[in-house]
């Protein structure tokens, strides 16, 4: 069978499910398969199938319509231009999350060049730490996680990318293992309300840890508890950013507000236009802080 016959039956198998690309996660597949780039493949459009390749290419796309994610398939995803290591013990890095990044690098660059001391709160595979942790060398990173079993992705994860001296991995509950106050807190914290929770796609409701997606009744459970450990755990002129969900950005803000009286406090939407994260970044009594402007922020207003 020529790989273009294989990739066609691929796309036909997912068409029609719950998938939003079915074409893309058809090749995905086939390119794990075949250990090739995009491009060597479409170069070798009409070249045979090496031995066993179909097999294991009917194997995968059964799999995956059962709804099994790909990324759990493959044993990878892509996160803010690196390979992580991901499995189901822990959750799979989404594009949105790449905002938190991008907010945290964008504050500490505006804070100047010198050491900080970052958190990633909940980190399951360890995306958002050793991203960060890659794109500040300066950086001291702690990563914590309630569940012993991601950490051992995280700790992969920082060896293949080579943090693993920056990054330190810490179990237990939210903040309680951080030794220290720290510049910033980054989270992808459990939001989805128990109401919501069928409603789910199945690849995320049947395959992807529950304890990294639930959130009680409202889905705020976590962030309440989140939000009044990080009052202690900054550093004044600190900053908290934290992914939310839909439908969560009055309430938070609220939550913010109360907590954090005399901090900037707004909210940055992802590319579909949804406030996805909640943005704390608290003064300085005597320095004046450099801050990005934010949607919905009383900077902003």
């Amino acid at each position: 069978m020529e790989v273009k016959e294989a990739l066609a039956w691929g796309a036909d198998q997912l068409a029609g499910l719950d998938i939003e690309d079915a074409g893309f996660e058809a090749e995905y597949l086939l390119r794990h398969v075949l250990d090739l780039s995009r491009a060597r493949l479409y170069a070798g459009w009409h070249d045979l199938l090496p031995d066993g390749a179909w097999e294991d290419y009917v194997r995968l796309i059964g799999r995956r319509s059962k709804g099994e994610p790909a990324a759990y398939l493959t044993g990878h995803k892509e996160f803010y231009g690196l390979r992580f290591l991901v499995d189901p013990k822990v959750l799979i890095p989404r594009p949105e999350s790449e905002l938190l990044v991008e907010l945290a690098l964008e504050y500490v660059g505006n804070q100047g060049p010198g050491p900080c001391t970052i958190a990633d709160i909940g980190t399951g595979s360890g995306a958002l730490a050793i991203a960060l942790a890659v794109n500040l060398p300066q950086a001291r990173v702690y990563a914590t996680d309630v569940s012993a079993d991601a950490l051992e992705v995280a700790s992969a994860n920082c060896r293949r990318h080579g943090v693993e001296d920056r990054v330190t991995l810490l179990r237990g509950d939210l903040l309680e293992p951080l030794p220290c106050a720290v510049d910033v807190l980054v989270s992808n914290p459990p939001y989805v309300k128990a109401s919501d929770w069928q409603a789910l796609p199945t690849h995320i409701r049947d395959y992807e840890p529950a304890a990294a997606l639930n959130s009680g009744p409202d889905g705020l459970a976590v962030i309440r508890r989140l939000l009044l450990q990080a009052k202690g755990a900054l550093r004044p002129g600190g900053a908290l950013i934290m992914e939310i969900g839909y439908g969560q950005g009055a309430e938070v803000m609220h939550l913010a507000r109360a907590l954090f009286p005399d901090a900037e406090v707004g909210l940055m939407p992802d590319l579909a236009g949804i406030d996805r994260v909640l943005a704390v970044y608290t003064p300085v009594e005597s320095t004046p802080l450099v801050l990005p402007v934010l949607e919905g922020s009383e900077q902003a207003r």
